[in-house]
């Protein structure tokens, strides 16, 4: 490590204490943010794939990707995971919730029964030594490849169950690359599948794969056109799964991959994914569902009023109370990942404004959570050099 880069940890590692130790840029009602990841801390080399929930507690759930080797996407990762108690001002020790234990495991998507309030986290794993390059080729050996496992917590996230493999629940044959969201998953609270008469919500994860080439393909599988999106569901706690829609047009056009989820006030299920260097202008698409993510109405299409989204994750919330807006949150610049940006729709996902831009330096991917009534929260990649020094967590006031 240079001079350079330990000076760098350094300075992270300062700002971290100082947030922890007292509610910085107070607000009213709580702090402005804090930084619950800072990257060479804890024995991760680097923190990446933010996802956060509320529980029904009103503890805040920030989950990441804890990578120990560097900022690569496979290798040697947990999903981690730290616990605020006053709404994302100060956090809890570090906990590992999926020990890779020399493999990858990541992809958090976790998702709070609102009836019940079990936490259920779906994530994914493989081999350590496979990339998602090698997996999309099928060269990752002859074992499962990507597979999908499902966690559930009943005393507010302090523990969680070991994971429980679902990939022959929620994989079709011929598919190899796999990935939940990332970000939270969607506990459906309107229409036939909300919680009543003693039965939990459905619980939606929205996903993405990718397809093997057609017999006598001179392609290697590799190629962006083999992504597609899909979505698991359970109505049950978590206990069994099912696939619902299945993108696989596999045209070029758009090329659906890492893909969130919100439940408008009418009941549908909005569906916002990354476009992966599709041949479509934009680089945001979106769908609708009619029946709790089994189908959607038509195909993904683009959101042209997302265009100055780069190619990137992206996090999508319904907010809460009446008149309130439909959110997104992404990188604000077309070229690169920088200036998370924080956009409002108010016409059940046609339109989106963006409201503001949280901070000019580098940053990628991100997730937004309702923490009361008027008031968000948004954890997201974020340093001074590079996307991936730090997961700051940000509250802000709707207007």
């Amino acid at each position: 490590m240079t001079p350079r880069s330990r000076s760098l940890l350094a300075c992270l590692a300062l700002l971290t204490s100082l947030t922890a130790r007292s509610p910085a840029h107070a607000a009213p009602g709580g702090c402005a943010s804090s930084v619950p990841y800072v990257a060479g801390q804890g024995g991760y080399a680097v923190y990446r794939i933010p996802a956060v929930v509320t529980s029904r507690q009103g503890t805040v759930l920030a989950f990441a990707e804890g990578r120990r080797s560097g900022v690569a996407d496979s290798g040697d990762i947990d999903v981690v995971l730290r616990r605020s108690a006053d709404g994302g001002c100060t956090w809890g020790p570090l906990a590992v919730v999926a020990a890779g234990q020399g493999d990858t495991r990541g992809n958090p998507a976790p998702v709070v029964d609102p009836r019940t309030g079990v936490i259920v986290l779906v994530t994914c794993a493989n081999s350590g030594t496979a990339t998602e390059t090698q997996i999309m080729r099928g060269e990752a050996g002859p074992g499962p490849g990507r597979r999908v496992f499902v966690q559930r917590s009943g005393d507010d996230g302090r523990h969680f169950t070991a994971p429980r493999d679902i990939t022959a629940q929620v994989r079709r044959p011929g598919w190899r690359w796999y990935a939940t969201g990332p970000g939270h998953a969607l506990a459906l609270t309107r229409g036939p599948h909300s919680p009543g008469g003693g039965r939990p919500s459905r619980l939606l994860v929205p996903a993405d794969h990718s397809a093997a080439p057609p017999a006598g393909s001179h392609d290697t599988g590799r190629e962006d056109r083999y992504y597609g999106g899909h979505a698991l569901y359970s109505d049950d706690l978590g206990h069994t799964w099912h696939l619902g829609f299945v993108d696989d047009t596999h045209d070029g056009r758009t090329n659906t991959n890492e893909t969130g989820a919100a439940q408008l006030p009418d009941g549908r299920v909005y569906f916002s994914a990354r476009d992966q260097n599709g041949t479509a202008p934009g680089n945001r698409l979106e769908a609708f569902s009619r029946d709790g993510g089994r189908t959607l109405d038509r195909p993904f299409t683009v959101q042209p009023a997302l265009n100055a989204v780069p190619v990137v994750q992206g996090s999508v919330l319904q907010a809460r109370g009446p008149g309130a807006p439909l959110l997104f949150s992404a990188p604000s610049v077309p070229t690169a990942r920088r200036a998370l940006a924080l956009w409002a729709g108010r016409d059940a996902g046609r339109t989106f404004t963006r409201l503001r831009v949280l901070s000019d330096r580098p940053a990628a991917y991100s997730d937004l959570v309702q923490l009361a009534p008027g008031t968000i929260g948004v954890l997201y990649e974020t340093g001074v050099h590079s996307p991936y020094e730090s997961l700051e967590f940000r509250r802000l006031r709707l207007p």
